[in-house]
């Protein structure tokens, strides 16, 4: 789906500027699976049946991106950082979940809030510099999709957060936008 139907590799179309964004995309989409799988792990553990339907719910969704995402990596060039993204994604979902729901749902709020954004800087610069067909609709589908995860989460978080999990949301929010920049290049 959303893919050209001709036979040429959807990963030679790409622009120099957008094999970068595919990657960081790629790696971002790697640390999305492996932060619902840390959620599912301690909710297991916690017997979280509320918490399990989430995480596997959104997984599938973030699988699924990951899936599509993958046709329009280059083989050859996904981040050599995919150990530590899955690490830090798993991590990032688990450490919550010790702390209970709310702390997942802000904790996903605050990433999607972040890929929301960042979805939406790589869809601008497709409108303005064109790109391959298939990829506008595909960004669009995957942001449309965070979107509604990030709205479900921050409904299910509540408007009061903690002192710490602020901090928290901030710090996830910075690490973010730092492991972007990472991945684009290595």
């Amino acid at each position: 789906m959303n893919q050209p139907a001709h036979t040429e590799p959807l990963s030679s179309q790409l622009s120099r500027h957008m094999v970068g964004e595919m990657r960081s995309d790629h790696a971002g989409e790697t640390g999305a699976v492996y932060i619902y799988q840390g959620i599912t792990a301690v909710a297991r553990w916690r017997q979280d049946a509320e918490l399990l339907a989430f995480a596997k719910a959104h997984g599938n969704t973030e699988a699924e991106h990951l899936r599509l995402l993958e046709a329009w990596l280059p083989a050859y060039r996904p981040s050599r950082l995919l150990v530590p993204w899955r690490i830090a994604g798993w991590l990032t979902g688990a450490l919550p979940a010790l702390f209970g729901r709310r702390a997942v749902y802000g904790t996903i709020a605050a990433v999607e809030t972040f890929v929301d954004v960042h979805y939406q800087q790589q869809i601008e610069h497709l409108q303005v510099n064109g790109g391959p067909e298939g990829l506008l609709p595909l960004l669009q589908r995957c942001q449309a999709d965070e979107q509604h995860h990030r709205d479900e989460a921050a409904s299910l978080a509540g408007p009061q957060k903690t002192w710490l999990l602020r901090l928290w949301c901030a710090l996830v929010g910075s690490g973010s936008a730092a492991a972007v920049v990472l991945a684009r290049h290595v």
